[in-house]
């Protein structure tokens, strides 16, 4: 496998990946058993039976040893596939969905995340951390056992260089970061607001790419998800996202999960380096919930263009309407 950069989009493309994990679904590899390949990277919580494990996926897109060597071919840029890959088992139990988990075994989820987010973050060689969920077949869920996944990078993923690029922006224009500002505006409209708990707001994106987009923040100010503010309570965000899933379920069979935060600050050179002057203050970290509804869609024939059956406003509603008890 390699990395392959377009030099005029900037994306970074993995090359000769299989599509399919390497890994059998039966039996399940991520139910408790003395055969689960693979060391654990975390337990949580740490002694006796853990709820959540984090184990190195079976089958890595990215892999932890060497160093990414990037070269020129010609006018293009390659580099290896180095990085780390990792899975999070949410649950020991096979037939439990992560929105069917108690408040506190979310918050565990979610201690986990942040855990190995800024673990990985201490590698200079990473660029970027975040962590992925798909559920259900549509969105290319490899186990039904309730799992996400966490990648490092030594590059920064297309769509983070855009909002860092518009976060700067806004910034140097207004000194305020428009992620705040966002949130500070959906809250005094309430039209496309769905639920809240404590400092956290879930709302529907005035320009949502697909039906019952969700996005999730803090209504405090904060670019990196992996360290909290003082007063952040991650039980509220834990409970937040367990009856948003739960909504999402009504309307859905399956859903991307994406937690956008911080790239990693140690990179203080090439394409980053400039960012790192406002970051902590114009940079604001959220979670992205897209699920899939249309098994038919035109935002795949015209990439980067979304086209969008149903108006936010009118999804926030239907959502709202949903009864999201466990």
């Amino acid at each position: 496998m390699e990395l392959r950069k377009d030099p005029i989009t900037r994306s970074w493309v993995v090359v000769g990946h299989p599509e399919q994990a390497q890994v059998p679904a039966h039996p399940c590899p991520l139910c408790p058993n003395d055969n689960l390949p693979g060391q654990t990277l975390l337990a949580v919580p740490d002694g006796g039976s853990p709820q959540v494990r984090v184990i190195p996926d079976f089958d890595p897109i990215y892999r932890i040893e060497g160093e990414p060597g990037r070269t020129a071919d010609g006018i293009y840029d390659k580099m290896h596939a180095v990085g780390a890959h990792e899975i999070v088992i949410e649950t020991p139990n096979h037939d439990r969905r992560l929105s069917q988990l108690h408040d506190e075994e979310i918050e565990r989820v979610l201690l986990a995340w942040a855990l190995r987010v800024q673990d990985l973050k201490k590698d200079e060689r990473f660029k970027y951390v975040t962590v992925f969920k798909n559920r259900g077949g549509l969105a290319g869920e490899d186990w039904e056992h309730a799992h996400s996944q966490i990648t490092a990078t030594t590059f920064v993923p297309r769509r983070i260089l855009y909002e860092l690029r518009a976060a700067r922006d806004y910034h140097a224009q207004k000194e305020r970061c428009v992620f705040c500002d966002i949130v500070r505006q959906e809250e005094k409209q309430g039209a496309r607001v769905v639920d809240t708990a404590g400092d956290y707001v879930a709302f529907c994106p005035y320009a949502s790419r697909v039906p019952y987009e969700l996005w999730v923040m803090a209504r405090k100010h904060n670019h990196q998800f992996e360290t909290p503010r003082p007063a952040a309570n991650r039980r509220n965000l834990a409970a937040l996202l367990g009856r948003l899933l739960r909504r999402i379920e009504k309307v859905a069979d399956a859903y991307h999960l994406v937690l956008h935060t911080s790239p990693n600050t140690r990179q203080s050179k090439g394409e980053l380096g400039d960012y790192w002057r406002t970051i902590a203050d114009d940079y604001h970290w959220h979670i992205e919930l897209l699920p899939i509804v249309e098994r038919r869609s035109k935002s795949y024939s015209i990439k980067e263009v979304y086209f969008n059956t149903l108006y936010p406003e009118q999804a926030a509603e239907r959502l709202r309407q949903f009864d999201h008890s466990l």
